[in-house]
């Protein structure tokens, strides 16, 4: 099968001027088939604040209410996609901006209220590869917001990593699927305090090695357990590394 590179950047790369032309400068360096998943938390939260709308966070989430989807649908969908999709096209990439809703390619549900309600956020339920795959074999480069629907007519707030990973399972069914999730460190670190200190590998079972010795602690278990998910799921190779690195390859390697 044709490759894919999946690459998953943080809204704080993207919403800066000099660092997105950077990173889309990097991106275009990717040879092959891609796709780029962004964020946008931080532009959304700066527009809420000038419109005087409260942005309530738990324990690092947003509480999507009705305003707040309003912002985060003007802000992930309109400004920060459009840029992205605007700063490929002066680099020869035809790309193209999508949300969730578009093609229908990503359903979701509205997350159940237990202790805490988020309000209008999305778990994936469902993600249609086939039709993106066809305009990813013509050339076309899509760029994923961080927004899913519910089928009903609801857009909904969805993470973005969630997003990248979910997306990356569907489309191993048409390609051999690499995906590079960006992070603020060149990869997983075995010395927090060390920035050279980069695992180069990580399988199921030096994972749970490395949780057990307290060297993966925090959020990056979640975050590794969904890789490892991924590759269970088809996945070809995930890559955790600094975005300056997205066209080398090096990071560590979920395998």
């Amino acid at each position: 099968m044709e490759e894919l590179t999946i690459v998953k950047v943080g809204g704080k790369i993207v919403e800066e001027e000099e660092s997105l032309k950077q990173l889309l400068k990097d991106f275009s360096f990717i040879e092959g088939h891609k796709v780029l998943v962004h964020g946008g938390g931080r532009s959304a939260t700066r527009i809420a604040e000038r419109l005087g709308i409260e942005n309530r966070m738990v324990d690092g989430r947003r509480i999507t209410d009705r305003e707040t989807l309003k912002i985060v649908t003007m802000v992930y969908g309109g400004l920060v996609n459009k840029n992205i999709v605007a700063g490929l096209q002066s680099l020869g990439l035809n790309a193209i901006g999508l949300t969730g809703a578009d093609l229908n390619i990503i359903l979701s549900d509205k997350r159940p209220v237990k202790n805490i309600d988020y309000g209008y956020v999305g778990d994936v339920k469902q993600v249609n590869a086939e039709l993106p795959s066809e305009l990813i074999r013509r050339g076309v480069v899509p760029v994923l917001a961080p927004l899913t629907h519910d089928g009903k007519g609801n857009i909904l707030n969805t993470n973005a990593d969630t997003i990248a990973g979910e997306a990356a399972k569907a489309f191993a069914r048409y390609f051999d699927v690499r995906l590079i999730y960006c992070f603020e460190k060149k990869g997983v670190l075995s010395n927090e305090n060390d920035d050279d200190s980069v695992i180069p590998e990580i399988d199921t079972c030096l994972f749970e090695q490395y949780v057990s010795q307290g060297i993966i602690n925090g959020g990056m278990i979640p975050k590794l357990e969904n890789a490892l998910e991924a590759i269970r799921s088809g996945v070809k190779e995930i890559i955790i590394s600094h975005a300056s690195e997205i066209h080398t390859g090096r990071g560590t390697k979920i395998r």
